[in-house]
C-alpha cells in the first residue's frame, strides 16, 4: 500500500516492507532501541550529504527553511503549534531545557516511574539537589497499573510529573489524560517522555496540556539519530535557554548584521534550539520520516502493531512467556519475563537466528515496526521456543 492510498484503508501485517531498508533475511523487533531505516530516509541522507559537499550553493536563506519546514511536520504530528517546538539535540537536552525553566523549592516533590529512563532521572536527581525538593518513585503494585500507581501518589506536594506514555522497558501503557488533568487541577507541572510512543501512539498536546514534551527521533519517528523535538507551553517560551547561539537571536537571517547583538530572541520556543539546529545532513532525514508517518496517519500504525503485537504475544504465551497484558501496554511494543534458566540463553538463540531484540529489567522487550511480516514473527517465535525448551 502506498502513503497515496485510503485514508480509512488499514495497514497490514508486513505489507511496508519494502519501505524499509531491512534484509529478507533479518526478523528486527529492535524499533525502540533504534529504528530501521525507510529508504527514503536513507535517500534523502545521501542527497544531503552530497548537498553538502557544495557548500557555495548554500544560501543563507538555507540556514532556515528546513528547519521551520521541520517545526511545523513535528507540530503536526503532536497537534500542536509550530511556535513551542524546539529541535534539540537528545532527550536530556530536553529534560535539562525543563529543569532549568521550573522553580521549585523545599518540601516539593518530582513524581518519576520506578526504573525509568535514565536521562529523566538524573535530570530530576541534580534539579532536587539544586533546589532541596526530592524525587518521589512510583512503584506499582501487584496487578496495578502504573496509572494508577501515579494518582495514587499525585498530590499538593508533587510540583512536577515526569512520565512517559509507555514504560520503556516493557511497553506497559500510561494513561496520560488521566494524568494530565489530576496534574493539572493542583497546578503542578507535567513533563512528559514520548521518545517510546510519539509516531506510534497518537499524542495532542492541546488535550494533554504538557509543560514540555520531549521525544527523541531515531526510535518510533524513524529518523536519523542527533536530532531530537522539545514541545514548550506558551507559558515557558520566554524562559532561560541553556546555550546562548547565534541562531536564536532575533534578526539572525540578516548574516551581515550578525555583530550587532540584539538581546532578544526569535520568536516562540526557537530560544531553546541547539546551536547547530540546521544539521544540513539530519534536518532533510527528519523531514522524510515525519512526512511518512504523517502520510501513513499515527493512527493506522497503532493499530497495525496492535495486531502484530497481538500476534508476538500469542507466541510468547507458547513457550512459557508472559507478556504484559493487551490492556495494560501500548500497541506497539511489549515486555516478555524472561524465566531465569533462559535469562543467559535467550539473546545468543535470538541472534542465532538473526532475530534482533532486546533485555530491559527483567524483561524481553519486543518492538516491532510496520516492516515485520507473519514470516518474522514465526522466527522469534521459533527461536524463544529453543532458548525455553
Amino acid at each position: 500500500m502506498s502513503s497515496t492510498s485510503d485514508a480509512h484503508a488499514g495497514l497490514r501485517l508486513g505489507e511496508q516492507r519494502a519501505a524499509f531498508d531491512v534484509p529478507t533475511d533479518v526478523a528486527y523487533f529492535n524499533t525502540a532501541n533504534l529504528s530501521p531505516l525507510l529508504h527514503r530516509v536513507r535517500d534523502a541522507g545521501v542527497e544531503a550529504l552530497v548537498r553538502r559537499g557544495t557548500p557555495w550553493a548554500i544560501s543563507s536563506e538555507d540556514w532556515f527553511t528546513d528547519v521551520e519546514r521541520l517545526r511545523v511536520l513535528v507540530a503536526r504530528l503532536l497537534a500542536a503549534d509550530a511556535e513551542g517546538v524546539a529541535l534539540v539535540p537528545a532527550t536530556s537536552y530536553g529534560f535539562a531545557v525543563a529543569a532549568r525553566n521550573l522553580r521549585l523549592g523545599e518540601g516539593d516533590a518530582i513524581l518519576v516511574l520506578a526504573e525509568d529512563y535514565p536521562s529523566g532521572i538524573y535530570t530530576w536527581r541534580s534539579l532536587a539537589r539544586r533546589s532541596g525538593a526530592r524525587v518521589l518513585t512510583v512503584t506499582r503494585e501487584d496487578g496495578q497499573s502504573w496509572t494508577e500507581a501515579v494518582l495514587g501518589r499525585l498530590d499538593e506536594r508533587v510540583a512536577v510529573v515526569s512520565v512517559p506514555q509507555v514504560h520503556w522497558t516493557d511497553g506497559a501503557a500510561l494513561d496520560l489524560e488521566a494524568i494530565a488533568d489530576r496534574a493539572h487541577g493542583p497546578g503542578c507541572a507535567l513533563v512528559i517522555d514520548a521518545s517510546q510512543s510519539a509516531g506510534a501512539i497518537p499524542l495532542d498536546a492541546g488535550r494533554l496540556r504538557p509543560d514540555f514534551f520531549v521525544s527523541v527521533g531515531y526510535k518510533w519517528l524513524l529518523g536519523p539519530f542527533g536530532l531530537s523535538f522539545l514541545y514548550v507551553a506558551e507559558q515557558h517560551r520566554d524562559g532561560e535557554p541553556l546555550e546562548e547561539n547565534w541562531i536564536s537571536r532575533a534578526g539572525s537571517e540578516d548574516f551581515s548584521a550578525l555583530t550587532a547583538y540584539r538581546d532578544e530572541y526569535q520568536p516562540g520556543a526557537r530560544r531553546f534550539d541547539v546551536g547547530q539546529r540546521t544539521s544540513f545532513h539530519l534536518v532533510p532525514m527528519a523531514i522524510a520520516a515525519l512526512e511518512q508517518i504523517l502520510a501513513w496517519q499515527v493512527p493506522r500504525i497503532a493499530a497495525a502493531l496492535t495486531e502484530t503485537t497481538a500476534m508476538i504475544a500469542q507466541r510468547c504465551a507458547a513457550v512459557g512467556l508472559a507478556a504484559t497484558p493487551a490492556a495494560q501496554r501500548g500497541p506497539h511494543m511489549l515486555g516478555a519475563s524472561i524465566p531465569a534458566a533462559a535469562r543467559a540463553s535467550i539473546l545468543p538463540a535470538l541472534r542465532a537466528a538473526n532475530c534482533h531484540a532486546a533485555v530491559r529489567g527483567a524483561s524481553l522487550r519486543i518492538a516491532p515496526h510496520l516492516h515485520v511480516t507473519v514470516a518474522d514473527v514465526d522466527r522469534l517465535g521459533d527461536a524463544l521456543a529453543r532458548a525455553t525448551a
